[in-house]
């Protein structure tokens, strides 16, 4: 089986291969288990190059169609893991570039997976950012509207869309997993306006300031990499007659505060001796303004009826971080 993962070179990306690496097995469009040959992974970008013979990196931009179906090809056994995108702050600030990039990009790779052979498989990461405006609730469900009020979430909503209507046809089988924020990112800030998120644990436990640029009672959903990890390849799993017609998914999530995570961070650093950083107010009427537009819960029952993951404990997330990426760990 060949594995396409858009984004491979970015977190999630790798930190997906490298589960797939270890696991050596896929559902194939048969329904059978079959062992994974090759993973290619296609981005703008690469930080090092691979180190598995079964890995091969393509570079490129996915609003570029003929790049995107050289990188998918027409094999019968083909799995597609959609993770590349403009992230929302980005989107913000470049309209046109969203388009090109996270809906011209989304079509593209949809597409692609259409003409492939044999209906594959598609996991699309979509976003709780598909949610905003009047029509949000307290918790957000599958059932609740997707009426975005971001660029980005309008992209994601819009994929999600298309790839219900791509399924519908018979053109591969979608399916979508609304990420909630995923923490701890590891590495530098980036554009994300929910970058925040990661940085009020990362920061501190790498004795350094986070600027924090929204309120301290702000709520937000937020899950761990390990548990996205493992919900992209179980929603990947599972069995197409299960699915319905319906194919987004909004995944289990805490909600979090930056208080609660202050608070979860002094727990940590008192039981392993770490010095930690400040969280100091930084004040950011655009990113708040952004955040104030996204859910404060959500309700992944849905997701969790299909043997998807809930996240674990929070304190728990902060240990795992802590042993992949900590200090002394590269």
């Amino acid at each position: 089986m060949k594995v396409i993962i858009t984004g491979g070179g970015g977190f999630l990306g790798s930190q997906l291969c490298q589960k797939l690496l270890q696991r050596g097995m896929l559902t194939g469009p048969l329904g059978a288990p079959e062992p994974i040959s090759e993973i290619v992974l296609l981005d703008a970008f690469f930080h090092k190059p691979a180190a598995d013979a079964r890995v091969r990196q393509v570079k490129g931009d996915i609003s570029d169609r003929a790049t995107v179906f050289a990188t998918v090809g027409a094999e019968a056994a083909t799995a597609i893991f959609h993770l590349a995108s403009m992230v929302s702050g980005e989107c913000e600030e470049r309209f046109d570039d969203a388009l090109r990039v996270n809906l011209d990009g989304g079509r593209n790779v949809f597409e692609a997976a259409r003409a492939a052979a044999g209906r594959p498989r598609v996991v699309f990461a979509s976003s709780i950012a598909c949610y905003g405006g009047e029509a949000m609730e307290d918790p957000n469900t599958d059932l609740t509207k997707l009426t975005p009020r971001t660029t980005y979430g309008m992209t994601k909503a819009i994929c999600e869309l298309l790839v219900n209507d791509h399924s519908r046809k018979g053109h591969f089988d979608g399916r979508s997993a609304r990420l909630p924020t995923v923490i701890i990112r590891p590495g530098k800030p980036n554009a994300a306006a929910s970058s925040w998120a990661s940085g009020m644990f990362r920061e501190p436990l790498n004795g350094e300031t986070c600027a924090l640029p929204v309120r301290r009672e702000q709520c937000h959903p937020m899950t761990g990499y390990r548990t996205v990890i493992e919900s992209l390849i179980a929603l990947h799993e599972v069995p197409e007659n299960r699915l319905g017609g319906d194919r987004g998914y909004v995944l289990p999530a805490h909600r979090v505060t930056p208080q609660l995570a202050e608070s979860i961070l002094r727990e940590v650093a008192q039981e392993r001796g770490l010095k930690l950083g400040p969280i100091a107010d930084a004040f950011d009427a655009r990113i708040q303004g952004i955040v104030s537009n996204w859910p404060v819960s959500v309700d992944g029952a849905r997701a969790a009826a299909l043997g998807l993951p809930h996240p674990p404990p929070l304190k728990v997330i902060v240990e795992q971080y802590l042993e992949d990426f900590g200090p002394g760990t590269r």
